[in-house]
């Protein structure tokens, strides 16, 4: 018996030593540009004219929130890396569409005013500010403004699309309008829409929209939380944070809903760096998915970046989750694996693979530069 106790007591002194898993280290800044300019090489080589429609089952404008996204990320490249023919291919989108938005100036929807974000960064970045570039998505929100509906945001996408553009006007104009209305339609979202709000306060994830708060429950019997959903929040908490002053009243309230969104996601990071599309339930299409995981990176990384997560917590995560995405998802070409398709589910899009083609390659390549520039900056 002693001796038993002996060898059990020195195997644990020496495994208290070794680390259960070694923890990953970010790569050198120029591998992650290098990953980067090749993913939006293969995609400016695919689609050289900004305006070209999208044409599928049906055809669409490529002004549409999908492209939107891209250009999101784009910017975010350019910003760390001013290759010229990144700007002018964000300008040719851009007056190929004579800056307008899908629906027009009285349009409502979110994924329509998504382009806005864009259009508006590209305002700021020329020195002539010209005016046109950001008149109709002005007007659009503009006219959401003169009404009382705060009711818009019933899918959660839709934060993520709109409340950015919301934030940037509010700065531009010096008008805290702006950011009363985009907190009020955030706030119905959380709070309201669905049954009592699209935001569980016990676990800080979100349902996609109404369809899926209880009773739906996903065949584990948990709650389902859709990763890409959830990524799109987190990505418009950081989108809007960084136009919004620190001094404004709604600042801390998207803060805190984003340190507990990061700390609830670290908890349930798959073993091999991404996070599964049905976040609670491993089983229910579960694998590798490419844009849920790109967002969380995107937002833990700005989160270190800005101190108000704890580097020895979410660097782990960050780069495990950024070497996965990093050494198995992208070809050689360029061309981006494991991105789930449109829709509002973990079953939409499915099978989810290297190999094959989501619907639209837009949004995909425009959260992984989100993600990729965010690294940049951290190391």
């Amino acid at each position: 018996m002693k001796m038993h106790l002996f060898v059990a007591g020195a195997l644990l002194s020496i495994g208290s030593y070794l680390p259960v898993q070694a923890q990953q280290s970010l790569p050198p800044k120029k591998e992650v540009l290098k990953t980067l300019t090749l993913a939006n090489r293969y995609f400016m080589e695919k689609w050289p004219d900004a305006g070209k429609q999208i044409v599928l089952h049906k055809t669409w404008p490529s002004n549409i929130w999908t492209r939107a996204v891209y250009y999101e990320g784009l910017i975010e490249l350019y910003k760390i890396d001013p290759q010229k023919s990144y700007y002018d291919y964000a300008v040719q989108w851009g007056e190929k569409h004579n800056w307008g938005l899908r629906g027009g100036i009285m349009t409502r929807n979110a994924d329509n005013q998504a382009c806005g974000q864009t259009y508006i960064d590209l305002y700021l970045i020329d020195k002539k500010r010209e005016e046109k570039r950001i008149h109709d998505i002005k007007a659009s929100i503009d006219t959401m403004m003169h009404t009382d509906m705060v009711d818009d945001w019933d899918w959660i996408d839709a934060i993520q699309m709109a409340m950015p553009v919301m934030a940037r006007l509010g700065k531009i104009y010096n008008d805290t309008a702006y950011f009363r209305r985009m907190y009020e339609m955030y706030a119905y979202a959380k709070f309201k829409h669905g049954t009592a709000g699209l935001y569980n306060t016990q676990e800080y994830l979100w349902w996609r929209d109404k369809d899926f708060v209880p009773p739906y429950k996903e065949p584990n019997g948990s709650n389902c939380y859709w990763s890409r959903g959830n990524g799109w929040v987190l990505a418009a908490l950081v989108r809007t944070m960084e136009q919004l002053p620190q001094s404004s009243p709604y600042y801390n309230i998207f803060l805190q809903d984003f340190k507990d969104m990061s700390a609830a996601l670290l908890k349930i990071q798959r073993p091999d760096g991404f996070w599964n599309v049905s976040l609670h339930d491993a089983d229910h299409f579960g694998g590798k998915e490419l844009t849920g995981t790109s967002l969380f990176v995107y937002g833990m990384a700005w989160g270190v970046r800005k101190g108000y997560l704890d580097k020895k917590t979410y660097q782990p995560v960050i780069a495990k989750a950024w070497n996965a995405l990093e050494k198995e998802c992208v070809h050689d070409n360029g061309m981006l694996g494991y991105v789930q398709s449109t829709g509002k589910q973990p079953s939409d899009g499915q099978p989810v693979t290297f190999d094959k083609i989501p619907d639209f390659e837009d949004y995909g390549l425009g959260c992984f530069l989100l993600a990729g520039t965010e690294v940049y900056k951290s190391k």
